[in-house]
This record gives C-alpha cells, structure tokens and sequence, in this order.
C-alpha cells in the first residue's frame, strides 16, 4: 500500500527496508504484543498487525502520530498510536516484540531538537543520544522470548549497542547489514563528521546494521 505522510514526518527509507526485512523472518505469534518506536507513518506497525499481532506505534511527532493511525485505517487493520518520548508512553507495558528505529545521526549540536524535522535524524553528538536510552529501557519491557530488533549506522557502533543489551541481561548480535549510498541528511553531515572522525576521507556510503537481542528467560 502507499503510505501516507503528513509534512515533516520520517520518510520511509532504506533502514526502514531493512528493520522490516528483519521483522518479517521473526516469528509472529497471533495476538503477540509488538511495540514500534520512532514509528514515523506506520509502516512497521502495521506490517505488524497484518500478522495479527497487537500493536502499539509511538513517535514523539504530534504529525507522526496522525499519519499512523490513518495510514492504519487505510490498511483496515488496528494500531494503537501514541505521542511520547521513546518508551515514556509506554513504561510499565511488557512486549513480545520491539522494533526501533530511532533518530541515530550524529549532529554538531549534542542537544536533542524539541521540535521541527530535524527530530527525524538527530541523535546527539555521536548519535546515540537515544540509542542508549532505547537499550537501557527495552531489557525490562521485554517478555521472556521477547525480541528487540534495533536499526541504526555502523557510525554509531554497533559493538555498543550489543553490550548495552547484554548488559541488560539479553543475548545480542548483529544480524543484517547493508550498505546505502547517503541520503540528503548524511551527505550534510559527512563534513562535519569527517572533521570529528567519525567517518573516513573517502567514505560515500553508510553502512545499515540491525542488531537483535532476545530475552531467553
């Protein structure tokens, strides 16, 4: 289906391809509760409750939110789309699954905009303002067998993301990767970057990576 979006909500683009690619090969039990952070229009969510699943969208964009629902209601499927920071909206809730793709690009400004598009991308000074964040609260949200799937760059360390959920008791590892020319917003901050070395001379792409942890018991 054509996913509709309202003005200055994410647009879907290749780290969304490739969460929902690592969505699709989990298993999906009917009425497991699956919760998408950083939801933007929707997709991954309602890819979820096509699999019958009960989920919960949460996007701090007031717009965001909009477009989940309607895009829900286009799919004739139910989606429960709240407004929130990360995983406020939902503290306290326990999940089978949890899909994330939080704003991970490193920015000059280590300050988290409040407002506007640039909430889409921005991820702090070395992009894991939210990141680290996502890993410290997901541990405890998960039931046992729950899965976390989290999208983000290889320029955010990956290896950190594992040890931050290993550290909240999961197993953890790098499952896909995929390599993408930038996008309008990385080839921005690709300067700035290289300056701060978090990139090298003569990169021209990004490098996609999706880590999984599970909780086994």
């Amino acid at each position: 289906m054509r996913f509709f979006r309202l003005p200055g909500v994410y647009v879907p683009q290749e780290d969304t391809a490739l969460l929902l690619e690592a969505f699709v090969r989990e298993r999906v039990a009917c009425g497991a509760a699956v919760l998408d952070v950083g939801t933007g229009c929707g997709v991954l969510a309602v890819a979820a409750a096509r699999r019958r699943a009960r989920a919960v969208a949460v996007d701090t964009s007031r717009r965001a939110v909009l477009a989940t629902r309607l895009n829900a209601l286009r799919a004739g499927v139910r989606v429960r789309a709240l407004r929130g920071d990360l995983l406020t909206p939902v503290s306290g809730g326990h999940f089978d699954l949890i899909l994330a793709n939080p704003p991970y690009v490193p920015a000059p400004d280590g300050r988290r905009p409040l407002r506007g598009a640039v909430r889409n991308w921005a991820g702090g000074a070395d992009g894991r303002a939210l990141l680290d964040r996502l890993c410290r609260g997901v541990p405890e949200m998960l039931r046992p067998g729950g899965v976390v799937l989290v999208v983000h760059s290889s320029v955010c360390g990956p290896e950190r993301t594992v040890k931050a959920l290993e550290k909240g008791g999961l197993t953890a590892e790098v499952t896909a990767r995929r390599t993408v020319a930038y996008g309008p917003v990385m080839r921005r901050q690709a300067p700035w970057m290289r300056r701060q070395g978090l990139i090298g001379g003569e990169a021209a792409g990004d490098e996609l990576v999706v880590v999984r942890g599970e909780r086994l018991t």
